[in-house]
């Protein structure tokens, strides 16, 4: 378990440093992060910070990783949630809380409310990870499945709100919220001090907007950079429409940064205080995400993963800087293990489909496997087949799933079968599940 014994430590004068915002932007000095972060430092985890060899030497610089994913829930929720309830009158907490969310804020409530003895009501989307949705309930809440996405949620969350005359927690819109988030920025800065750019996932804005506070109070000249999901870019579209828009619809993988619109509280901070918002590929972040299982031993979600994911895409030109980026959250389903394993393993050409044909003789399809067990190649299933309307009279064909090293054996391989003489591409389909590697 990480410790909790490592104390922040605060920048000279940081009780009175706050950095420059618009006048649109709602008021969070630095003061109030420093006050919020020593309240939760005995509440909640000090997560572990880890230099990432791989990613340092491929990136030319130097990377480390804020493992948040270990923190109390399984996220940084529980920050912003956990200082927001302790904010509470006696009134509203006895009246109950209740919250709409796509999973991790979810569990940061129920966490929070179960510690202060607060009656508590989660509202999530019907296609909320079934983890998150399970482990909130094992946490004491009244959990509400309503609509397709986190902003349906929402709207049921505020019909249910005004017949219950519970107190609503935001996930993200929300002064103390924010607030909360941003102790993870001063959590970082002071665990690597030299650190000069800080990559951060978006969905509806709250973290990185709490550690850009933080990081500019910190270090001025700091660069922040934010990452949204190909297919929920609501931020990003925010930002260079000059204020707030809504996407109409959302697809990607990563849940837990499918917002549709941003805040009202963190779009100005944003806007202000954030360098750059780069977008990745539902495809990458599986690939960040493979990376972290194999080379790192850590299991994240596809939020989770995404400022990973845009340090491999070669979006970003930081060779020679020191880079931060917190894995957020590690609320995976399990049922999804295989197939992140499995998608990632295809798009890395680790597992490759190959469809040869060849002339009805004897022996040819054994001398193809023996060609392709020479180049130490693993056949995980052969589906050969010897009559067929697309086939040639005396042509048989066979589709093999194989375990290759990357994309270079796979072309090697389809040039080595070509010269043989059989006649050979790259199939559109595997013919068998990629065996379990988790």
């Amino acid at each position: 378990m990480p410790s909790r014994d490592k104390q922040a430590v605060a920048p000279q004068n940081a009780p009175e440093a706050e950095p420059t915002q618009s006048e649109a932007a709602p008021s969070i000095a630095f003061a109030d992060i420093w006050q919020a972060n020593q309240f939760l430092h005995p509440l909640i985890e000090h997560t572990p910070m880890i230099r990432s060899r791989e990613l340092s030497t491929l990136l030319e610089s130097e990377v480390h990783l804020k493992l948040e994913q270990m923190q109390r829930g399984g996220s940084f929720k529980v920050r912003g949630a956990t200082y927001k309830l302790s904010r509470l009158p006696e009134e509203q907490r006895k009246a109950g809380v209740i919250t709409a969310s796509a999973g991790n804020h979810a569990q940061g409530v129920a966490i929070a409310a179960t510690s202060y003895g607060i009656p508590c009501t989660i509202v999530v989307p019907e296609n909320a990870s079934l983890t998150k949705v399970t482990a909130s309930q094992n946490y004491g809440a009244t959990v509400i499945q309503a609509g397709a996405t986190y902003d349906d949620a929402v709207q049921r969350c505020t019909e249910l709100q005004q017949e219950l005359g519970a107190t609503y927690i935001p996930a993200f819109d929300d002064i103390d919220v924010v607030t909360g988030q941003g102790t993870l920025g001063l959590e970082m800065l002071n665990e690597v001090p030299s650190a000069d750019t800080i990559v951060v996932p978006i969905g509806g804005g709250g973290l990185i907007a709490g550690i850009a506070i933080a990081a500019r109070a910190m270090k001025p000249s700091i660069k922040i950079i934010g990452v949204e999901a190909e297919g929920a870019a609501s931020m990003r579209a925010s930002i260079r429409a000059g204020k707030l828009t809504t996407l109409p619809a959302l697809a990607t993988i990563a849940d837990g940064i499918a917002i549709k619109q941003p805040g009202k509280v963190t779009f100005p901070l944003i806007q202000k205080l954030v360098d750059d918002i780069v977008l990745v590929s539902d495809e990458q972040i599986i690939e960040a995400a493979l990376f972290l299982m194999e080379k790192h031993k850590v299991l994240v979600e596809g939020a989770g993963a995404a400022g990973v994911a845009a340090l491999m895409s070669n979006k970003l030109q930081l060779a020679g800087k020191h880079i931060l980026t917190p894995l957020t959250g590690g609320n995976i389903d399990t049922n999804l293990l295989g197939r992140f394993a499995e998608h990632g393993l295809i798009g890395a050409s680790r597992y490759f489909g190959l469809h040869a044909s060849f002339p009805d003789r004897p022996g040819e399809l054994a001398r193809m496997l023996n060609i392709i067990a020479g180049m130490r190649v693993n056949v995980i299933d052969v589906h050969y087949q010897h009559v067929s309307r697309q086939l040639p009279f005396m042509q048989h064909e066979a589709i093999i799933t194989l375990e290759t090293r990357n994309r270079l054996q796979c072309e090697e391989l389809l040039r080595t079968l070509s010269a043989a003489g059989f006649t050979v591409e790259e199939a559109q389909a595997l013919t068998a599940p990629v065996p379990p590697t988790l």
